[in-house]
């Protein structure tokens, strides 16, 4: 098993030392020893070789020709196998020891150790120089791109930097990966992204069909990992990118927000952070600890939390609720100044009385009673106009009598 480790590790790095490799598969051992048996019984088997010694007394270890043929085999498809580095020889036909192998190179397999060893993907989840090809003729090539889609950062890219290139050409590296990330997929509607909003956009970009998704706002996050000259040196670089670069991580305000919406919506946005290889080797918890800082922000956090949003989209449904929660109460306020008052007994109307009112299509004089007292005037107007029918049928009833009698004694007189 230690075998195929160190062959499809040292087929997509192409070099690395027993104590990269180390760090990479096997972070839980206590010492390289194991990795560098592991090498040495590669060697023997013509699968390995050492290309050279680096100053620092570490050996420098790539496949063979052989060895370059196995990993290939071990390797899946979908993972780019690193080019073979030939033996040369010299003149009278002798080895030689080459001497290509730089700090920048060493800085990247030593970055991809470090986040290996703390859980962040697998050796197989990473490759190197990768081609982001933009339309206007320029390919950005990615020192590190990670792909481990059950992972709690599912996807990186990273860019290694020994403090010696200009901080506009790292802004630009940032610019130009923002531009790769706009791009629209093969055969995308144009006019459906245009429309669409939030993380629904990104179905129609490019890079959802490259990368896994990331599981949270944004595009996929951009790692910086500077090495090399002093700490003030690598602080003042990561401050002058962090000044520099702001249109492309810094997100935008949420379109049409009202009052007290605070949130910041981070969908067309690359997160990016930035860690010291310096710093990861010196925390007891390596690239797992908070040795990372998102750009905007000024603590040092994990990775997870440095890439999590909590000022985006959950703060904006949180931040949204409580604006509709106050509107309805500032509405419910409104409606109840409103709320008609019983000019017989003073009591606000019960919202049933109220809604009877509303729905009424003629106002009569109980429409400014409350349901009580508007049912004990009917209940009144009621009696009373049974009081008067019924005195009116009495005197009916009386003139009637009155009429009979008297036409009764008319006629009796006159027999």
């Amino acid at each position: 098993m230690r075998r195929k480790e160190v062959l499809k590790a040292l087929g997509i790095f192409q070099r690395a030392t027993a104590d990269q490799l180390w760090r990479m598969l096997r972070p839980t051992d206590r010492h390289d020893r194991i990795t560098r048996d592991t090498l040495n019984a590669l060697k023997k088997a013509g699968l390995v070789r050492v290309e050279t010694r680096l100053e620092s007394g570490h050996q420098l270890w790539v496949l063979t020709e052989k060895g370059h043929k196995e990993a290939k085999v071990l390797l899946p498809k979908n993972v780019r196998v690193s080019a073979l580095r030939k033996l040369e020889y010299d003149d009278e036909g002798q080895p030689v020891e080459s001497d290509g192998y730089d700090e920048h190179a060493a800085a990247v397999t030593s970055t991809a150790a470090v986040l290996t060893g703390a859980g962040y993907g697998t050796p197989l989840s990473w490759q190197t120089e990768i081609a982001h090809r933009l339309p206007y003729g320029y390919t950005q090539y990615a020192d590190l791109t990670m792909r481990a889609p059950d992972a709690s950062v599912p996807a990186m890219l990273l860019e290694v930097d020994r403090v010696t290139e200009p901080v506009d050409d790292l802004v630009d590296k940032l610019r130009r990966y923002h531009d790769w990330f706009e791009l629209l997929a093969p055969k995308a509607d144009a006019n459906k992204e245009k429309a669409a909003r939030g993380g629904a956009v990104h179905d129609f970009r490019l890079w959802s069909r490259i990368y896994p998704p990331t599981g949270r706002e944004g595009y996929v996050p951009l790692a910086f990992v500077f090495t090399g000259k002093t700490d003030a040196q690598r602080e003042s670089r990561m401050r002058r990118l962090e000044q520099a670069a702001r249109p492309y991580f810094a997100g935008t305000p949420y379109p049409g927000r009202g009052a007290g919406i605070t949130a910041v919506d981070y969908h067309q946005a690359v997160p990016v952070v930035v860690t010291e290889l310096e710093r990861i080797t010196a925390d007891p918890a390596g690239a797992a600890g908070r040795v990372w800082r998102r750009l905007g922000r000024e603590e040092w956090q994990t990775l997870s939390e440095a890439l999590g949003n909590p000022d985006g989209d959950r703060l904006y449904a949180a931040q949204r609720k409580e604006a509709r929660d106050r509107r309805a109460e500032r509405e419910a306020a409104e409606r109840e100044a409103k709320r008609p008052v019983c000019t017989q007994c003073g009591a606000k109307f019960t919202d049933e009385r109220w809604r009877e009112k509303e729905r009424s299509s003629w106002h009569g004089k109980w429409d400014v009673l409350c349901g009580a007292c508007a049912e004990a005037s009917v209940a009144r107007a009621e009696a009373e106009r049974v009081a008067r029918r019924q005195a009116e049928e009495a005197a009916a009833r009386e003139a009637a009598e009155a009429e009979g009698k008297k036409n009764r004694g008319f006629f009796g007189r006159r027999r």
